[in-house]
């Protein structure tokens, strides 16, 4: 009879340390994914705003040209008149 208690008791403890495992690595598992979720948020909030660094830079860049075509057609169109004048 005490052998089979021994078994029994064996058994029970094997049962319950498995199911402790389980819990044990499910919670491991998730708090892994849960830094690798705040990891993946924090490099698409950089690329965000590199994104929107470069879309003001494009802004600027294109203001500063429109400025310069708006310069351009100013002096094109003083031409077109001298030579209208003159010829």
């Amino acid at each position: 009879m005490a052998d089979r208690a021994t078994i029994i008791l064996l058994v029970t403890i094997l049962v319950l340390v498995t199911i402790l495992l389980i819990f044990a690595m499910n919670y491991f598992s998730a708090a892994h994914q849960a830094r690798l979720k705040t990891t993946n948020e924090d490099a698409y909030r950089e690329l965000a705003e590199k994104a929107v660094r470069a879309q003001e830079e494009s802004a600027a860049a294109l203001t500063s040209l429109q400025g310069s075509v708006i310069g351009i057609d100013a002096r094109l169109r003083s031409v077109e008149k001298i030579l209208k004048d003159v010829g």
